[in-house]
């Protein structure tokens, strides 16, 4: 998770004067997140930027409490909500404190409303890659061309008012950058890949309008992470759940990392069931012999099946899921170092053995780890700890359990490729960092309707042959994703002289 402002008191003061002093620099900048899903690539950037910026709650810090931290610019996210149509909690009075302001998309929207623009319903949305047309100099589009592609993913759009000088513009949006004195606008987002100068434009505003002159040398993230974790588990054992992706193992080796000189503290859980067919090959590979991790493989094919039999939705089929995941990793919590508990924990349950096990003293283990990312969280309708409102894209296998011990997440504050930064800095093999994404409910995702043994074996099989393929044409490696889906349609055809019938797969 991502920590945000929420509370400007003493303490909050001089907890940023620290780390002003620790950065050496007397700037910061504040960034309101209004609940965009791109909001964490906001932060990436200007991290990358090596300025200071605090991720704030816009429901919670008020304009005096701004005035007290005294940034040198303001920068608002997009979000899900509306101007003309949701209540936003936002302290409109912050736009006249002179402070240069950064709005995009939502956070456009809601200056040029608070100037008297009129916002309104575009006529044709914009949801792709557009090319920009810069019709106007200024400070903010220095040094980046025109026609760049730029993404949009907007209903809304800003009408043109007297005074406020339009930068740019794309097919559908009369305004696609504007500036009013101190208050400028973009309605594309300048923080995803898709927008090849946006980085450009971040340091545009953070140097060039904001008059920012001190980065940050970043600290070497990856010693942090293995230092935090080292002093968080001290001699408590811990269970991390080993899926043989990228986002686990990278965990997996920042745990070996902290926990150098403790053996016997480490123990990874593999989950078969809904899995690629070449998984567990890898964790078998990578983690089944060391000294440092002891690989536990649990078959909870019929675990899977049970609790899926009926559901047809991906939303049921992802809470099916979920509660298997979270019995199986409980059931090994209260496993790992004891013996007398596995006969009761296979007779009873998970529940009714962990209550037995704490009645006569018997301590699993004390910490659960596994490879959540930041986009998991925020997919799942969270990410920063304010109270903005975010949408919920999918629930996440990992997020949210409710672990009956205490659950570590290193990775909450990354995404998929600087996790994989991380990996390739401490060791990880490229065989694993370099797989492809695979869902966490697995095989689940990869079937329309309802899940049974036979399509959950075929979805297993095709998988295996879609990917061997993909490497046997070395195409696996120009390609982010891939995924064969067992869908619910039927086609006939001829097998042999005899005629056939079987699922369509996509």
């Amino acid at each position: 998770m991502i920590r945000t402002l929420g509370t400007v008191d003493e303490q909050a003061l001089l907890e940023i004067e620290e780390e002003k002093r620790i950065r050496k620099t007397a700037e910061v900048f504040l960034l309101f997140s209004l609940g965009s899903q791109f909001d964490h690539l906001i932060k990436q950037a200007l991290d990358r930027l090596g300025v200071f910026c605090l991720v704030t709650d816009p429901s919670k810090v008020k304009a005096a409490d701004v005035e007290k931290v005294k940034p040198i610019g303001l920068i608002l996210s997009g979000g899900p909500a509306s101007v003309y149509q949701d209540s936003i909690l936002f302290d409109n009075k912050i736009f006249d404190l002179r402070i240069p302001v950064l709005g995009i998309c939502l956070g456009f929207q809601l200056w040029a409303d608070h100037i008297g623009c009129s916002v309104v319903r575009a006529y044709k949305s914009e949801f792709s890659e557009h090319k920009l047309s810069i019709i106007a100099e200024s400070f903010l589009f220095n040094d980046c061309e025109d026609g760049m592609p730029v993404l949009e993913s907007h209903e809304d759009i800003v009408e043109p008012m007297s005074g406020l000088n339009i930068l740019a513009r794309t097919k559908n949006s009369p305004i696609a950058a504007c500036q009013y004195n101190h208050l400028w606008g973009v309605q594309f987002h300048p923080e995803v890949p898709e927008t090849t100068y946006g980085v450009q434009l971040f340091y545009n505003f953070c140097f060039r309008i904001c008059g920012a002159k001190d980065k940050y040398p970043a600290t070497d993230v990856v010693q942090q992470k293995i230092a935090l974790l080292r002093e968080k588990i001290g001699d408590g054992k811990v269970l991390l759940a080993l899926s043989g992706g990228s986002d686990s193992s990278t965990v997996a080796y920042l745990l070996k990392g902290a926990l150098a000189d403790r053996k016997g503290q480490l123990r990874g859980v593999y989950i078969r069931g809904i899995d690629r067919p070449d998984d567990e090959a890898y964790v078998l590979k990578y983690f089944g012999d060391q000294d440092w991790i002891d690989l536990k493989i649990v078959d909870a094919t019929k675990e899977f099946l049970k609790a899926l039999r009926g559901k047809k939705t991906m939303p049921l089929k992802r809470l099916a899921m979920r509660s298997v995941y979270k019995a199986v990793l409980e059931k090994e919590i209260l496993l790992f170092g004891t013996k007398m508990p596995k006969l009761i924990s296979y007779l009873l349950g998970a529940r009714w053995a962990r209550f037995i096990a704490r009645l006569f003293g018997v301590k699993g283990a004390r910490f659960i780890v596994h490879g959540t990312l930041y986009t998991d969280i925020s997919e799942s309708g969270g990410g920063y700890s304010g109270g903005v409102r975010k949408a919920q894209i999918k629930l996440h296998h990992n997020v949210n359990l409710g672990f009956s011990i205490e659950e570590i997440t290193p990775l909450d504050d990354c995404v998929k490729d600087s996790g994989r930064s991380i990996g390739r800095s401490i060791g990880v093999s490229e065989d694993l960092l370099t797989r492809h994404p695979f869902p966490g409910p697995g095989m689940v995702v990869r079937i329309e309707g309802k899940i049974t043994a036979t399509n959950l074996a075929i979805a297993r099989q095709i998988d295996g042959i879609y990917i061997e393929e993909l490497r046997r044409q070395n195409l696996y490696e120009t390609i982010w994703q891939a995924g064969a889906v067992v869908t619910q349609s039927i086609t006939t055809c001829t097998k042999g002289d005899d005629a056939a019938n079987g699922f369509v797969i996509a």
